[in-house]
Parts: structure tokens; C-alpha cells; sequence
């Protein structure tokens, strides 16, 4: 291993330690962060401190709750693995593609529906900027 491979791997190490201690107290609710931010008020007020800090600043203190539990996230990820059912698979993949392109179509329904309308503001803005251009030479010539 290189000094540059240490280095990077030893810096890692803590980083993935407190992602892992993140995951373990998300799992187990807000419970097991307010159970460690009063610990680490106990054995070191400044880690105690830290925690409650890190907990209004991910909104894990006043969210109705922590962020790996929202039904919303795991049913997203629950659509993407497969049931067992093969013909089901099929069909969820089927749909799956059916609605992405729709969506693309939209999309593209929607830019070129907004391509018309800047289209139309932009003539509208010359037709009257021409207008505009016209009426001042004869406004000057009326009033010599």
C-alpha cells in the first residue's frame, strides 16, 4: 500500500465508522439520539452538545422521524427489487418503462409548449417595439 492509499484509507475509516453509527441510530429510531446525546452529555458535555446540534441540524430532533424511516424513501426502493413472481417482474418492468417514456413525452410536450409561448411573447414584444418605431418618426413630423 502506498503512503497516498494509506492516508485516503485511514481517512475514510472514521468517516464510514460515524456513517455506520448514523445508520444504527436512525434504525433504531429517536429514541437511541436522544439516549446517545444525553450519554454524551454524561461522559463529555462537548460531545453531548455536538450530538444536539447535529440533531436540529438534520432536523432529526423536531422531524416527526429520522430519515431512513420515511415510508415514502422505502417504498421507492421497494419497487425496484424484484418480487419473485417472474410474469409480475415483467409486467412491473413493462409498466415501469411504459411510464418513463410517457414522461419523456411530456416533458418534451412541455418544452415545446413553452417554446411556443416565449415564441409569442417575443412577437408580440417586436410587433410592438416596430409599432412603437413606427408612431415616433410620425409624432416628431407632427410636431415641427
Amino acid at each position: 500500500m502506498t503512503t497516498a492509499e494509506t492516508c485516503t484509507h485511514a481517512l475514510s475509516r472514521p468517516a464510514s465508522w460515524l456513517a455506520r453509527a448514523e445508520t444504527w441510530l436512525d434504525d433504531r429510531g429517536k429514541g437511541a439520539w436522544i439516549a446517545a446525546m444525553v450519554l454524551g452529555f454524561i461522559v463529555f458535555w462537548p460531545i453531548g452538545l455536538a450530538l444536539l446540534a447535529y440533531m436540529i441540524w438534520s432536523k432529526r430532533m423536531f422531524g416527526k422521524s429520522c430519515s431512513r424511516h420515511n415510508p415514502m424513501t422505502r417504498h421507492a426502493f421497494g419497487a425496484m427489487k424484484p418480487s419473485g413472481n417472474t410474469a409480475f417482474d415483467a409486467y412491473k418492468a413493462d409498466t415501469l418503462q411504459r411510464l418513463e417514456e410517457e414522461q419523456e413525452q411530456f416533458e418534451t410536450f412541455l418544452q415545446r409548449l413553452r417554446a411556443a409561448r416565449d415564441k409569442a411573447e417575443f412577437d408580440q414584444f417586436m410587433d410592438d417595439r416596430a409599432k412603437e418605431a413606427r408612431r415616433a418618426p410620425r409624432e416628431d413630423a407632427q410636431g415641427e
